[in-house]
C-alpha cells in the first residue's frame, strides 16, 4: 500500500521514500507526494532521483509512477514540479469555490469537473444560465477570494452527518475539503490553504451540452495570463480602428454590417454579370440542324455557373450542360421549348450511374460517386 502524503500536506514538494517495486517503466514507492490523475485533476510530474516522472496512476492500493529514465537502490528522493502542482491547486480550489457559489446563488449543482492545460470546465445541472448570472457568480467568487477564507482538510466517517454540498458514494472514511462558512466537499485532490491563494477567478465561455451548461473558467496565474492576452488582442483591434477599447465593439459591428452589405452587393453583381455572359453565350452559339443551341461546359458548379446556365436557357430552344470533376457532378438547364425535361432526363441518367439529384423541368442538378461514373453518365445523356 502506498501512503499518500498529499492527503495531509498538499504543499510538500520534496520527500524521501523507499522503492517497493519496479515493473518496467513503473515505480512503486512506500510513500509518495505525487498526485495521480483523478477527479478531473491531472497528475503531478517531477523527478524520482535523476528520472523524470511523466505520469502518475492510481491503481487502488498502490500508486504507479511512470518514469522516463531509471532508478536504482532502495531509497529515492522525489521532487514535485511545484509550478504545475500549485497551478492545479489554484484551479481545483477555485472550482470548489465556484461550484459552492453557484449553489448559494442559484441552487445549481455541479455534475462534473475537468481541468485542462489551458482552461478548466464545470458542467452544471441546469438548462440555461444568463450572462447576468455569470457576472454575479464571478463577482461573488472573487469577493470570497478577497476575504481569504481558510481552506482545511479533515477526515470523517461517511456514516456520520457530513454536511457535504454533494453526497459522496464512497463508504468509510472520507477526506473532506472545507472552505470556511461556504463549502464542504469530499475530495481526494490537492488544495490551497486559503481562498486568497486562488487568485482572481475568471469565467468565460458558456456551452450547452446534453441538457447541461458547461462553464469555462480560469483561476490565479491562468486568469491573469488570459486577461493579459485578451487585453493585448483588444488593444490591437482598438489600434486598428484608432479608437479607445470601449468604443471598438460598436465600430466592429458597424464594419461587419458594411462588409455584409458589400458582400450582398458583390453577389448580386456577380449574378447579373453571369446572366449577361449567359445571354451573350446564347447569341454567340449557332443553332444545330434542329434549331437547338447546345453548350457543354466543364468546371466548378457554383452560383455563377448556375446563373449563366439559366440565362442561356432563357433563350428559345436552348440546352446548357455543365460537368464538374471535383466533386463529380452535373447540371442541366434547358428552355421550356427545348423538347427536354431536365429533371426526368437527368434523374434517369443519375440512377443508372449510381448518383442522386433532382430539380425541375428546366433546371436539374446531381452528383455521382466517381469520375468514371460521371463519364458513363455523360455518354448516356440523350440531349
Amino acid at each position: 500500500m502506498t501512503e499518500r502524503l498529499y492527503y495531509t500536506d498538499c504543499y510538500l514538494r520534496d520527500f524521501d521514500a523507499r522503492i517497493a517495486a519496479i515493473d518496467g517503466g513503473k515505480v512503486y514507492l512506500d510513500r509518495t507526494a505525487f498526485y495521480p490523475a483523478s477527479g478531473g485533476q491531472p497528475s503531478d510530474t517531477g523527478t524520482l532521483g535523476s528520472a523524470r516522472v511523466v505520469d502518475v496512476i492510481d491503481e487502488g492500493e498502490r500508486i504507479a509512477h511512470i518514469i522516463d529514465g531509471s532508478v536504482a537502490g532502495e531509497d529515492v528522493n522525489g521532487r514535485i514540479d511545484w509550478p504545475r502542482r500549485f497551478d492545479h491547486m489554484q484551479q481545483h480550489t477555485g472550482q470548489h469555490l465556484l461550484s459552492a457559489v453557484l449553489v448559494e446563488l442559484f441552487g445549481m449543482q455541479t455534475v462534473s469537473f475537468h481541468m485542462g492545460q489551458e482552461v478548466s470546465t464545470i458542467d452544471l445541472a441546469t438548462p440555461s444560465l444568463s450572462h447576468e448570472q455569470i457576472a454575479r457568480a464571478e463577482q461573488r467568487a472573487n469577493e470570497i477570494v478577497c476575504e481569504n477564507r481558510p481552506v482545511s482538510i479533515s477526515f470523517q466517517n461517511s456514516e456520520e452527518e457530513t454536511g457535504l454540498r454533494k453526497a459522496s458514494q464512497r463508504e468509510g472514511v472520507l477526506r473532506v475539503i472545507s472552505i470556511e462558512n461556504l463549502d464542504r466537499s469530499a475530495c481526494g485532490g490537492t488544495h490551497l490553504r486559503s481562498t486568497g491563494e486562488a487568485g482572481p477567478i475568471l469565467l468565460r465561455k458558456l456551452e450547452k451540452l446534453r441538457g447541461n451548461i458547461r462553464i469555462e473558467f480560469l483561476c490565479g496565474h491562468r486568469a491573469v495570463r488570459r486577461a493579459r492576452a485578451d487585453y493585448d488582442a483588444l488593444a490591437r483591434i482598438g489600434h486598428a480602428f484608432s479608437s479607445p477599447l470601449d468604443e471598438t465593439p460598436v465600430l466592429v459591428e458597424a464594419q461587419l454590417e458594411k462588409a455584409r452589405d458589400s458582400e450582398k452587393s458583390v453577389r448580386r453583381l456577380r449574378v447579373e454579370l453571369a446572366g449577361f455572359h449567359g445571354r451573350a453565350l446564347y447569341e454567340d452559339t449557332a443553332p444545330d440542324g434542329d434549331g437547338v443551341r447546345r453548350v457543354t461546359e466543364h468546371g466548378p458548379i457554383d452560383d455563377d455557373l448556375r446563373a449563366r446556365a439559366q440565362a442561356f436557357a432563357s433563350g428559345a430552344k436552348a440546352i446548357f450542360l455543365a460537368l464538374s470533376n471535383d466533386p463529380p457532378s452535373v447540371l442541366l438547364a434547358v428552355s421550356a421549348d427545348s423538347g427536354v425535361n431536365a429533371a426526368a432526363v437527368l434523374k434517369a441518367a443519375l440512377a443508372e450511374a449510381g448518383g442522386r439529384g433532382g430539380g425541375s423541368a428546366t433546371l436539374a442538378q446531381g452528383s455521382v460517386p466517381s469520375h468514371e461514373a460521371l463519364q458513363a453518365l455523360t455518354s448516356k445523356l440523350k440531349l
